[in-house]
């Protein structure tokens, strides 16, 4: 006589219960993991951009996390972009290679591009861009430069 395994409590629940629980730890880890490297007090952490973060803190755009501008907002493409930035400017620090005046590649100012055009597309929906490709091209200090009284802003740094 052959005797069959039989569950008669139902009892596969015991087996999809941890894989369940890992899954939910890594999710709501992964998401204050993204949320903290998102913010300004993470970023500014690094002597390289420092002084990024104390001028972003006196802008108009201080109310933003730091990967507001610079990471796409799309959570699928934001997380291979923040791994290949962050990576490379890891690289920077470590082998201390990180220039005095750091300039964003052709990658991040696409993606500033698209968040200036997400944040402000009622503003940017009037402006024909013919002679300069990004917003920043001429209002590259709206983000990272103190506010001054209007008496002494130009146009660009409004």
């Amino acid at each position: 006589m052959v005797l069959q395994k039989t569950d008669p409590g139902g009892r596969k629940w015991r087996y999809l219960l941890p894989p369940a629980i890992v899954g939910a730890v890594l999710t709501v880890g992964a998401a204050v993991a993204m949320t903290f490297t998102d913010q300004a007090m993470f970023c500014g952490n690094c002597h390289s951009m420092a002084e990024a973060a104390l001028t972003h803190k006196k802008s108009v755009h201080a109310e933003q996390a730091c990967n507001e501008c610079h990471a796409p907002h799309n959570l699928v493409a934001k997380m291979p972009f923040k791994a290949k930035e962050g990576t490379r400017d890891i690289f920077a620090t470590v082998t201390s290679t990180v220039p005095d005046l750091i300039h964003p590649g052709g990658d991040t100012k696409a993606v500033t591009q698209a968040n200036c055009e997400r944040c402000h597309s009622a503003t940017t929906s009037t402006v024909i861009m013919q002679s300069k490709e990004f917003c920043t091209d001429c209002h590259r200090h709206v983000p990272h430069t103190p506010k001054l009284p209007i008496a002494l802003r130009s146009a660009a740094d409004a």
